[in-house]
């Protein structure tokens, strides 16, 4: 760990920054989904869609930034490579086999879903640890995907 004037403890920085390590392998991972999603999908829907799941990895992508500047904020180091990110993320697999827009919009809700509730168990154990600021960030964060979810999950609303 770096060493830093932040006045959060030793001990409280290293575990938020292992909370944040967590969260930050998931949001790496979600913003891959999306672009699997937004790569892959077909159908009637596809320029909308093909736009939407892009909107869904700039939503991912700024979560990552933010979550991995914190890291750093507090002395760690963001570990945010391709292979650490298949060790940690506690994100199911995206379906690679798929193409059809409704499927897309399912597996990416999935994917939304679970990384939101991930998240906002992290908003209460950063609190938790004394860390008023994390705890803020990961609610920034929530926000986000919570909206993204919003936007995909309409799409499996509609008769």
């Amino acid at each position: 760990m770096y060493q830093t004037k932040n006045d959060l403890s030793e001990q409280t920085r290293n575990k938020v920054i292992g909370l944040l390590s967590a969260r930050l392998a998931d949001c790496i991972d979600l913003q891959l989904q999306a672009k699997q999603a937004h790569w892959n999908v077909k159908g009637p829907s596809f320029i909308a869609l093909h736009k939407l799941f892009d909107e869904v990895a700039d939503t991912a992508e700024e979560a990552v930034d933010l979550v991995a500047e914190r890291i750093v904020q507090l002395g760690g180091i963001a570990e945010g490579t391709v292979r650490v990110v298949g060790e940690r993320s506690a994100l199911r697999e995206y379906p690679l086999k798929i193409g059809a827009g409704k499927d897309h919009v399912e597996a990416l809700s999935n994917a939304l879903a679970a990384s939101g509730k991930l998240v906002r168990s992290a908003i209460d154990q950063a609190a938790e640890l004394g860390d008023v600021d994390t705890s803020d960030l990961f609610t920034e964060v929530s926000r986000g995907i919570d909206k993204q979810l919003w936007f995909v999950e309409a799409h499996l609303q509609a008769d």
